[in-house]
């Protein structure tokens, strides 16, 4: 007699990618089972509470906005396959933002016009070939099969302006590249288009909201999730899965496994013998979140979204030598949206390059005393851009790569994942699939598309 397994799929990971693969599944009448090692869904996207503050993780703003009467949009297509309402969704768009350099500033919006403004007066020897790059971008297809290709050779070509290739590359790398120092043109294409063609937006609630509106859909569909369920094991023989062990040691089966907790969690949890070295990221991040009163909402903005900021024309994309690098970063006003309402305090958030081996070589003492001094750093780094803020916190509070290791799964805390993507998803075994940062498709839309 053949015994059916427990499950038609089981999904490890209750992130973003997680979620929309549950649901994905789910709407088709499969049995879907997704193990969520926290207590709550979402992963670096979710939510905690601090002093009776919300604060978000992971969503400053998402990427790839379009209108409603965008059929063939990213996050149209999305909703679609997910079964959810677009017009329902209610978005915000974003006021504009800024890549800030010493003496050099470029504004973009979600109007591509602007930027092709900015940079025609910026850097006039370079319009044309700005112009060139945007339209090369619009038809590029990033997911055909294609060897790794580097995109700053190929603005060097377009630009022949290593400034204004570094303007660019800043906010493309630091909101979806695991690399150092260059990225495929493949994922740039896909950056480019998700901040520069399209642009910023976010929910008109907030992520719990939106992780809600996931959870409940997926629910409907007959899916079920575990939280605070961890696994210890894919379990497998040569060619195939059969299920996965937890950690109290229950076995459950499973006719395919997707696993969202990246190339070097899945190694380890099925033995595959990866170099870890070479497939774990070195890019991680500090971020320190700062509430204020309103009062200090207007002076500090300007009514820009998100900064994109060095303070050197030589800005480097790279694990810093030390805890953090303050010199280049991201600010992000996550209130600074068209119709969002700000409430009693104003968020201001900083976003740094981080060294994962210095803060885990750190004791419990030592590692909360750097914490603070790290905050203050940045602070006293940002305020060169924005204005002194320090004195005026009401309340701050931050989180390492260390946290973003605990929360997300993801080796040294590296956000985007490995720098080596696999595309289709494959794996040594032919049910077990990978979905997420590691399959190449980063932010939060991009997540959900994975999935």
């Amino acid at each position: 007699m053949i015994r059916l397994a427990d499950y038609q799929l089981i999904i490890i990971g209750g992130g973003l990618s997680g979620l929309a693969a549950g649901i994905r599944a789910a709407r088709f009448g499969r049995k879907i089972l997704i193990l969520e090692q926290h207590s709550l869904p979402g992963g670096l996207n979710s939510w905690y509470f601090r002093h009776g503050h919300l604060l978000e993780t992971g969503l400053h703003a998402m990427t790839n906005f379009a209108p409603v009467s965008d059929k063939r949009a990213p996050l149209n297509r999305l909703f679609r396959q997910l079964k959810l309402s677009r017009k329902r969704f209610v978005t915000r768009e974003q006021f504009g933002s800024e890549i800030v350099f010493p003496d050099h500033r470029l504004r973009f919006s979600n109007d591509l016009s602007l930027l092709i403004e900015e940079v025609t007066r910026e850097f006039p020897a370079s319009a044309k070939g700005f112009l060139r790059l945007v339209k090369a971008m619009e038809t590029y297809d990033p997911f055909a099969p294609a060897p790794w290709q580097s995109a700053r050779q190929y603005l060097s070509e377009q630009l022949k302006n290593p400034l204004l290739e570094n303007m660019l590359l800043l906010p493309l790398m630091v909101y979806g590249n695991a690399e150092e120092q260059d990225m495929d043109l493949a994922q740039f294409a896909i950056m480019f288009r998700a901040l520069f063609l399209e642009g910023f937006f976010r929910p008109q609630e907030t992520i719990r909201e939106f992780l809600g509106l996931l959870l409940d859909q997926f629910k409907a569909f007959g899916g079920e999730i575990r939280f605070k369920t961890e696994v210890a094991e894919i379990v497998h023989d040569q060619h195939r899965v059969q299920g996965v062990r937890l950690r109290d040691g229950a076995m459950l089966t499973a006719d395919g496994v997707l696993s969202t907790v990246g190339l070097p969690g899945t190694a380890a949890l099925t033995g595959w013998p990866l170099e870890k070295k070479r497939y774990t990221g070195r890019m991680s991040f500090v971020e320190t979140i700062s509430l204020l009163p309103q009062s200090r909402r207007h002076d500090l903005s300007r009514d820009q979204t998100i900064l994109f900021y060095s303070l050197s024309s030589k800005w480097q994309y790279r694990r810093p030598q030390g805890l953090i690098d303050p010199s280049w970063g991201v600010i992000c006003f996550p209130q600074n949206f068209q119709g969002v309402d700000c409430g009693e305090t104003f968020q201001l958030r900083v976003t740094n390059a981080a060294n994962y081996d210095l803060w885990q070589q750190l004791d419990r003492e030592a590692y909360t005393r750097e914490k603070e001094r790290c905050c203050n750093q940045s602070t006293e780094m940002v305020a060169k851009i924005v204005g002194n803020y320090g004195p005026d916190v009401v309340y701050q509070d931050s989180f390492t790569p260390l946290t973003i290791e605990r929360f997300t799964g993801k080796g040294e805390g590296a956000v985007y994942g490995s720098p080596i993507k696999i595309k289709d998803g494959r794996t040594p075994w032919d049910n077990l699939f990978i979905a997420g940062t590691d399959q190449g498709y980063l932010g939060i839309v991009g997540a959900m598309l994975s999935g």
